[in-house]
């Protein structure tokens, strides 16, 4: 029948959309990462995306985005692929015809990414001709469709076809297994994970100030004051981490400098180096979000790297830019006015991890992620914001990206009901190089109620803090507000994250038992 032959060509389809994926993931294992089309498709789509799609998957998904936006672009090729196959059978030019759009998506994709050179449409060209071929070979394969329209034929006619489409399509499945298994392999021939454990690095020469006491106060569901870094945020545009051997890495400053500086790992490491507590904050976090983390950085001071190379006249923006192509504008007056802007090389005692930024990334304290934490750093243009535009604010973002002044109630979360009688509330707030003067909390809307702070080595890094609630049964709203060292107070005003970060007072709704 009919619909048998259309399953079959759907079937003919995915398998031959999988021996182009497995083929190209084969080459991209020897020409990088880039060339998978899955990968330059899943970055175009990035990208191309208005920025209220962005916060949409980063808030929906937080750090699976990515993951998700891959599985969808395979749902999408695998439909595609069906109704290719389904072409293919009533005529085989019409289902190649549309494996040549599948290419010309991904080759305009590979050609889109920054610093792409002709190799990285080799494994897009590579996998068209492999669908094309399993493609052909799955359509003859296939029963004719006469046998179909008449009725049930004999068995000694329809058979061997049957089987024959059978076979080719066991083999076509398996060497597009085959295939992309290869090209996983050489893909972790790449990995930088034995040069990471055996990295060392100097004393600081700065070391970060001793922790205080009461630094951390220890209240189940409250931050920690170090957040791990297996827990630390991750918010980035690389579907494919890159992977930058400490030996072949490279810093490039050049621009509006008297004179160019590059640097290899080993002479950046031999520079004094700064450990310090620092904050960061992505501007994509909501009020009361997940993306904000504290760690103990250690790297060279950018600042002193910028003096060597000696800034001109009139230059007012850092474009700095990852070895996968993304860019961050930062403002040199904040990198220059003496606050610890670092060229991090290490993350909680240990060299940075790949999701990270390993072997090196920004870290300057007091400015939202997207504008001061370029991961995989490798080069840096001293220019202006008028003459380069860097890749968030190409999209709408404001250029220089201070951080505000915010709290967030990490406990009670409000999922399970209080029992009545003293409750800790806390949280952390962060006012990064200002630092965190008070927090308040308050309940139902009554007066604001002063919460005890935690010590702090500095200003660049969150505060704990905890309020004692004697909580009456009942529905109640609690709220909080922070007040950074310039005497300014967290407004209420409720904005989104964009273009400038979010705003408004952290909440939750709880319910206390009667």
């Amino acid at each position: 029948m009919r619909s048998a032959r259309t399953a079959r060509g759907a079937v003919a389809g995915i398998l031959a959309g999988a021996a182009a994926i497995g083929v190209a993931q084969l080459a991209a294992g020897l020409t990088g990462p880039v060339g998978s089309p899955v990968v330059d498709v899943g970055q175009a789509a990035i990208d191309l995306s208005p920025p209220a799609v962005k916060d949409f998957a980063i808030s929906t998904f937080g750090p699976h985005d990515k993951v998700v936006l891959v599985a969808g672009i395979l749902v999408v090729l695998a439909a595609f692929a069906a109704v290719v196959g389904v072409m293919a059978m009533r005529r085989l030019l019409l289902g190649l015809a549309g494996v040549a759009l599948f290419g010309a998506v991904g080759v305009a994709a590979a050609l889109t990414r920054p610093a792409a050179t002709p190799a990285d449409v080799l494994p897009t060209l590579l996998g068209v001709v492999a669908a094309a071929a399993a493609l052909a070979l799955l359509v003859r394969a296939a029963p004719p469709g006469q046998h179909e329209a008449a009725g049930p034929a004999p068995a000694v006619a329809g058979g061997p076809e049957r089987r024959s489409f059978l076979v080719t399509g066991v083999v076509t499945a398996g060497a597009a297994a085959a295939a992309g298994l290869g090209g996983r392999l050489l893909a972790e021939r790449t990995s930088v994970a034995r040069a990471q454990s055996a990295l060392r690095f100097p004393a600081p020469a700065n070391p970060a100030p001793r922790l205080p006491p009461g630094a951390d106060l220890h209240i189940p569901g409250l931050s920690s004051f170090i957040t791990p870094n297996s827990s630390f945020y991750r918010v980035d545009t690389a579907i494919v981490l890159p992977e930058v051997p400490p030996g072949s890495w490279r810093l490039r400053v050049h621009g509006m400098v008297r004179r160019e500086i590059t640097l290899s790992f080993d002479e950046l490491i031999r520079r004094p180096l700064i450990a310090d507590y620092i904050t960061l904050t992505c501007v994509s976090d909501p009020v009361s979000g997940p993306y904000v983390g504290n760690a103990l950085w250690l790297g060279a001071s950018l600042a002193s790297v910028l003096r060597e190379a000696g800034i001109r006249a009139g230059a007012d923006q850092l474009l700095c830019t990852s070895v996968d192509g993304f860019t961050s504008g930062t403002p040199v007056q904040t990198v220059m006015d003496g606050r610890d802007a670092l060229l991090a090389v290490a993350m909680n005692g240990t060299a940075l991890p790949v999701e990270h930024g390993f072997p090196v990334r920004m870290v300057v304290p007091g400015l939202y992620g997207y504008v001061s934490a370029c991961k995989w750093l490798t080069d840096i243009e001293v220019t202006t914001y008028a003459r380069s535009v860097a890749y968030w604010a190409q999209r709408g973002w404001a250029p220089m990206g201070p951080i505000k002044t915010e709290s967030r109630i990490d406990v009670p979360t409000g999922q399970a009901a209080l029992r009545p009688g003293r409750v800790p509330v806390a949280g952390v707030a962060w006012a990064q190089h200002k630092g965190i003067d008070a927090v308040e909390v308050r309940v139902d809307r009554g007066p604001w109620r002063q919460a005890r702070l935690a010590a702090v080595p500095d200003i660049d890094c969150w505060r704990q803090w905890v309020w004692y609630w004697d909580a009456t049964p009942g529905h109640h709203l609690i709220e909080a507000r922070a007040t950074d060292a310039t005497g300014y107070t967290q407004t209420a005003l409720t904005v989104p994250p964009a273009p400038n970060g979010a705003s408004g007072y952290p909440s939750v709704q709880v319910t206390v038992l009667g």
